[in-house]
């Protein structure tokens, strides 16, 4: 970006899209609490119902993530992070709460080679060739 442009919004962070099927009724609630101005949107009302109940069973959702052995949140892994385990002779087990992401950069061949599973609750990024090459490791 040139030094003399100014970003007025910082880009919004990652998210990921999914669909919800609600009822009539129950989406005319929502919307009617978007009319009252309690929300600035059905997505917001949404994204608020989903953070009151992930606060609500807070005490469960940690429990479960330790027992699990989940790494909570971001969690990349690069070409240098593979090729480094390649080298050990050791195979990665990717285990994510949120967002696991796999560089661009990493080869099919080198996926295979270095990662003996993946578990993502959340979302996975990665090529379309890596993630084929996992589809048998992936859970």
């Amino acid at each position: 970006m040139p030094s003399n442009v100014n970003e007025l919004r910082p880009k919004a962070a990652e998210t990921e899209k999914i669909t919800v099927n609600l009822g009539y009724v129950d989406l005319g609630h929502v919307d009617l609490m978007v009319q009252e101005g309690f929300y600035s949107n059905r997505t917001d009302f949404i994204r608020t119902a989903i953070r009151n109940q992930l606060e609500r069973h807070a005490d469960v959702v940690k429990q479960s993530t330790l027992r699990k052995g989940l790494d909570l949140g971001l969690r990349n892994y690069s070409r240098a992070d593979l090729e480094a385990a390649r080298r050990a002779g050791e195979m990665l087990h990717i285990n994510v709460l949120g967002l696991a992401s796999i560089a661009q950069d990493v080869t099919a061949d080198l996926a295979r080679a270095t990662i003996g599973s993946v578990s993502v609750l959340g979302a996975l990024h990665a090529s379309p060739a890596v993630k084929a090459a996992l589809a048998d490791r992936t859970r």
